[in-house]
């Protein structure tokens, strides 16, 4: 582990002009390492350097199979490496180790997937009669600004940046300022694989500083982002001053509904992955269940037996695939978290298990789940990020619905029953960008994902990801003759 970690600015090594920040280890509280720290010149640095890359056409201008071969490359480069990059990312984030493998090997399969799509991106005829030949083509928007969260890193700077390159956009990635560390490997991939100097630039800088200067700067052509709703508005007030398109991800309060058919066995799977991964730091996570009445008792004793199951400790003594889970992405993060079961219980939610900041060094909180949660408290209408479950009832399908539909936010849901009619039905019906049916996460980097509401707008993912990186230009021709 380095002590101290630079920024990445058109193909150069470089530091921070707002100093240094410290970046601790939530696995144990400890100071990790020194990250440089970003100010608004470092900002137009990149922007500028980013702008030149678009304008000389040295990627935009590429046979669309030259610019997907080295993305494709790219995704390869991380594999190469996954082992020292899950290490500092399991350090810097808190995740299991054997989890951090996984977020390397999905943001791979990324580059992989958008490498593919290089070359698919086509325009189209339009007929107009015969004095006229008409024809549409796709153009890269140009800096492509992408703002990237804490919970995955590595992931989420791969989902948007595989895409961007492949459809020929520069890009300046500004870090979290909780987990910067693991993205320096996509700059030494870029390197690898022979991008331009400054078609990848990244940097580590606070929100209101770097980020706010990132999202209004008069060159950057698109911006991307993902966390939390107040900032989300904030970005897109900056980025309409400028006229400039967004992909806003804000996150949501994702609920399950349970039937009463539904193979409650095969559920407590879900349960694992819908919540307790990555500490339920997850922007779709099944953070409410909403259960029939007549097996709510049995589903909860399941439930609180899977909670029970997980051994919570560092990440880094974790390198086995198993029943885990590491510690929170920070002690702030894990004390909100832990005062929300509070204002829950005050409210008249029940703490069926877990609900207590753990007693050992670091960010951990014991796996949590509420009952008696009523859809009028804060616990189940506001995002916890973390391994906290709320338990509502319902006795009929229109109430689960109504309660599920009843957050502002739409950004996923999900439906268990053996009934397909129920099942498709309820889908149509639910307020979210994505529906899984009989089992959480089910999908993969080839389906769209986004959200309805205050979860945001736009699609990342599969190729309608693919549109937030072009616009469309037509060109109409009149024939002689």
């Amino acid at each position: 582990m380095k002590t101290y970690w630079q920024n990445y600015i058109e193909g150069a090594w470089v530091d921070g002009g707002a100093g240094r920040i410290d970046i601790a280890n939530p696995g144990t509280g400890e100071k990790l390492a020194e990250q440089a720290l970003a100010d608004v010149a470092d900002v137009d640095r990149a922007v500028m350097a980013a702008q030149r890359v678009h304008q000389s056409g040295a990627l935009a201008d590429l046979r669309p199979v030259e610019r997907g071969r080295m993305v494709q490359a790219m995704g390869r480069y991380l594999l190469e490496n996954k082992d020292e990059i899950a290490r500092v990312l399991t350090m810097e984030q808190g995740k299991p180790l054997w989890e951090a493998v996984i977020e390397i090997e999905g943001a791979a399969r990324y580059f992989e997937y958008y490498g593919n799509q290089a070359e698919t991106v086509e325009g189209r005829s339009i007929p107009l009669g015969k004095g006229y030949f008409d024809f549409t083509t796709y153009e890269p928007f140009g800096v492509s600004a992408q703002i990237i969260p804490w919970n995955y890193p590595v992931e989420m700077t791969a989902r948007s940046l595989s895409a961007a390159l492949a459809t020929g956009n520069a890009c300046v990635i500004k870090t979290p300022e909780l987990t910067p560390l693991s993205n320096a490997w996509f700059a030494h991939a870029a390197e690898a694989v022979g991008l331009p100097k400054g078609a990848v630039n990244i940097l580590c800088g606070l929100g209101r500083d770097a980020g706010a200067a990132l999202a209004a700067h008069p060159q950057v052509n698109q911006i991307v982002f993902t966390g939390s709703v107040p900032t989300g508005i904030a970005i897109a007030t900056a980025a309409a001053q400028n006229v400039v398109p967004c992909v806003l991800e804000l996150g949501g309060k994702s609920a399950a509904i349970v039937h009463d058919d539904a193979d409650l066995a095969a559920f407590e799977n879900d349960i694992r992955w819908g919540i307790y991964f990555n500490a339920g730091q997850v922007c779709s996570a099944m953070s409410r269940v909403i259960v029939h009445d007549s097996v709510h008792d049995e589903l909860v004793e399941r439930m609180v037996g899977v909670a029970q199951s997980l051994s919570v400790k560092p990440g880094i003594e974790q390198p086995q695939f198993g029943a885990t889970m590491g510690a929170m992405v920070s002690e702030a993060q894990r004390d909100r978290a832990a005062d929300m079961i509070s204002a829950a219980q005050a409210q008249g939610a029940q703490v069926a298990t877990g609900g207590r900041k753990m007693n050992i060094p670091g960010a951990f909180l014991e796996p949590t789940i509420l009952t008696d949660v009523t859809p009028d408290m804060t616990i189940a209408n506001e995002e916890v990020f973390g391994p906290v479950l709320s338990v509502l009832k319902f006795s009929n399908d229109a109430e689960a619905l109504k309660i599920a539909n009843g957050t502002p936010y739409g950004l996923v849901g999900g439906v268990f029953t053996r009934d397909l009619d129920r099942a498709t039905t309820a889908a149509r019906q639910l307020r979210a960008g994505q529906v899984f049916v009989n089992e959480w996460y089910a999908g993969g980097v080839e389906t769209p994902f986004g959200g309805y509401g205050k979860s945001g707008y736009g699609r990342e993912k599969g190729r309608e990801a693919l549109w937030n990186y072009v616009q469309t230009k037509n060109v109409a021709i009149k024939l002689k003759g």
